[in-house]
């Protein structure tokens, strides 16, 4: 029975058809079919003919991930607009939600982030992602960028305690070289960023967003792209 399906595979692969076609009609396990195949040389315009063939699939299949990331980004804006008008009434929603607009990260990796230096507004927004976004506590990562002219030993602790984020989901601090020669403040305490890696929640905030330019009649910059700068 194997002799029969070795000529077949040696036939196919003569043809110039690819790995995976003949495995499909021979049933045999991959190693067996690599032994048999292996010394088998392919003609430049079969190897030309394989290669445009992989391309294709692979386009086909990164064009279907596309549409599908696309459809999922639109259903998940759409149910987050309309639970605008559930939450708007609640101010640590209202709050939080136009300090991302005006703070947050709007780039097209849709990573959720904020940056920035004041205390107060780094506690807000916290409490905004625990318990608006719900992020679980384990999803949370903090990075530090301090001056090192500003650079103050126990800034870590000090964002620890603000944010209430063990160490471990601390990166390691960004120490930036200034030009200048004097320190000016020894207590700086340096920049907060807080990230959290959830592309779903990112598109949510998006639609939110949406929720709120409607409820205050806001026109958006764009008419062909109401999500450009968020």
């Amino acid at each position: 029975m194997k002799s029969r399906e070795k000529i077949i595979a040696l036939k196919l692969r003569k043809a110039g058809f690819s790995y995976s076609k003949i495995f499909k009609k021979v049933r045999v396990a991959k190693s067996t079919l690599s032994c048999w195949l292996r010394d088998i040389e392919l003609t430049p315009k079969q190897k030309e003919k394989l290669l445009k063939g992989r391309e294709k699939s692979r386009y086909a299949g990164a064009k279907a991930q596309q549409i599908k990331r696309i459809k999922r980004t639109e259903e998940i804006m759409a149910d987050s607009k309309k639970e605008f008008y559930l939450l708007v009434k609640n101010p640590l929603f209202l709050s939080g939600l136009l300090l991302y607009w005006a703070e947050g990260d709007k780039n097209r990796s849709e990573k959720v982030k904020v940056t920035n230096s004041d205390e107060a507004m780094i506690i807000l927004m916290m409490k905004w992602f625990r318990e608006i976004c719900n992020v679980p506590e384990e999803k949370f990562r903090i990075s530090l960028h301090v001056h090192d002219l500003h650079c103050n030993r126990n800034a870590k602790n000090y964002w620890v305690k603000i944010t209430n984020v063990s160490k471990k989901q601390f990166h390691k601090i960004y120490v930036k070289k200034s030009t200048l020669r004097q320190r000016k403040n020894v207590l700086y305490n340096g920049t907060c960023a807080i990230t959290v890696n959830n592309k779903s929640l990112f598109r949510k905030i998006m639609g939110w967003k949406l929720g709120l330019l409607d409820y205050f009649y806001i026109p958006p910059r764009s008419s062909t792209d109401r999500t450009k700068d968020f």
